[in-house]
């Protein structure tokens, strides 16, 4: 405010209401509610002239815009994914599957994507994947809204001996689910030779699963 305080009280220029706006565009980030609203905050009468190296903010976009001189351009790359909102759920109940019929794990969360455009990145980590006296082993799958989306793991921990066998498993899937409506993930399991014994969070082992919101 020092250069304009000098210019109101150091002369006897007398600056308009298009000059004081101005100025203080110039030296501020300005917030508005979309380009519509941007474009037409300058040029009209007591509005300040767009000036290089004003900044602004689109509440729409999420995006901070600097103008060149000719033109608005983002200060970064708004193509560029991004996250837009990130969250976790555990848990550590075992769960004992009896035949190759997916069943629950009982690691689910549920997101409420900001868009439709949005992808949502699926990152598990299955602990106490586990087979003991029958030759079986885990398989693994991912769910959206109660129904498959893909098998992601076969006969995990599977051996012919029959003796008991311990792991864990990860799962990454890139989802687009086209919905703004809350969605639901889950990791369903199943016994690969059809018979007792399967097993995820053996002796209480956590099982973690991300869901994480990426602009398109």
């Amino acid at each position: 405010m020092a250069g304009l305080g000098a210019k109101l009280f150091s002369s006897n220029t007398v600056l308009t209401a298009a000059e004081v706006n101005g100025y203080l565009a110039d030296q501020a980030i300005m917030r508005f509610a979309s380009t519509a609203a941007r474009d037409a905050a300058f040029g009209g009468a007591g509005e300040p002239t767009l000036a290089e190296g004003m900044f602004c903010y689109l509440d729409d976009l999420n995006v901070l815009q600097s103008y060149t001189g000719s033109a608005w351009v983002s200060v970064a790359d708004s193509t560029s994914p991004r996250i837009l909102q990130l969250l976790t759920a555990t848990t550590n109940t075992q769960a004992t599957f009896t035949s190759n019929t997916p069943a629950t794990t009982g690691l689910t969360a549920t997101i409420t994507p900001k868009s439709t455009s949005s992808k949502i990145v699926v990152t598990c980590s299955i602990g106490g994947v586990n087979k003991q006296s029958n030759d079986t082993g885990v398989d693994l799958y991912i769910y959206r809204n109660g129904s498959q989306l893909l098998k992601v793991g076969a006969s995990i921990c599977r051996n012919s001996s029959g003796n008991e066998q311990n792991g864990h498993a990860s799962v990454l899937y890139y989802d687009n689910p086209a919905t703004t409506s809350a969605t639901t993930y889950a990791i369903f399991g199943s016994s690969s030779a059809n018979n007792i014994y399967a097993i995820t969070q053996h002796q209480s082992a956590y099982s973690v699963m991300t869901l994480t919101e990426m602009s398109s």
